[in-house]
């Protein structure tokens, strides 16, 4: 055999095993990006945990209930937010919406257009029956205030609340879902109890 033949078949052996190392390396690329996107995958399933429903308007009023966002950076709270709060049936005629602080936060006031994440109690006013509660789900709810997309009582009584508050919603049943609601929804008076973890 030549010095030719033998270059020759050199440059061959090499080549194949270049090629060869090649299809190694994407081999190997192709099975981490399977694993990455499997791996991912999960951790969605896992971390979707079912978020707590939040008084959303009607559809007559405005757009959907707001699908399960990110929780807000927490701003440091009240040891007593920890504790679910009792809430009682309310007192006389309600005529107008009634924001009564019960524990005042110290962080920045919720903005409307904000996303925030909070935990609450929901009753009717008159006899303080719970009809839905964050508390009962283990979570609190995310969702966007002043847009909208709840009933008028939240959108104009949590804006302006500091973060970090425990406030007593009273809201008039034509700022809730009015006297004879359809879809389930709770009718007359309302009362909420609602606290302001997070706002963002």
């Amino acid at each position: 055999m030549s010095v030719q033949d033998k270059t020759t078949g050199k440059r061959r052996g090499q080549a194949l095993a270049g090629a060869l190392a090649g299809v190694a390396v994407i081999a190997v690329l192709v099975a981490v990006f399977i694993i990455i996107q499997v791996s991912g995958d999960d951790d969605d399933k896992t971390s979707a945990a079912p978020a707590a429903s939040v008084p959303a308007a009607a559809p007559s009023q405005a757009a959907p209930e707001p699908s399960p966002a990110e929780p807000a950076p927490q701003t440091a709270v009240d040891p007593a937010l920890q504790k679910k709060p009792a809430v009682t049936a309310g007192k006389g005629d309600l005529t107008k919406l009634v924001v009564t602080p019960v524990i005042v936060g110290k962080g920045p006031k919720v903005t409307a257009g904000q996303t925030i994440q909070a935990n609450y109690v929901g009753a009717t006013y008159k006899d303080g029956k719970q009809f839905e509660s964050s508390w009962d789900t283990g979570q609190p709810a995310v969702f966007p205030v002043g847009v909208g997309q709840l009933i008028k009582g939240w959108d104009q009584g949590l804006v302006g609340v500091p973060v970090g508050s425990r406030v007593q919603l009273d809201i008039p049943a034509e700022l809730a879902y009015g006297e004879h609601p359809t879809g389930g929804q709770p009718a007359g008076d309302l009362r909420f109890v609602v606290d302001i973890l997070a706002a963002q």
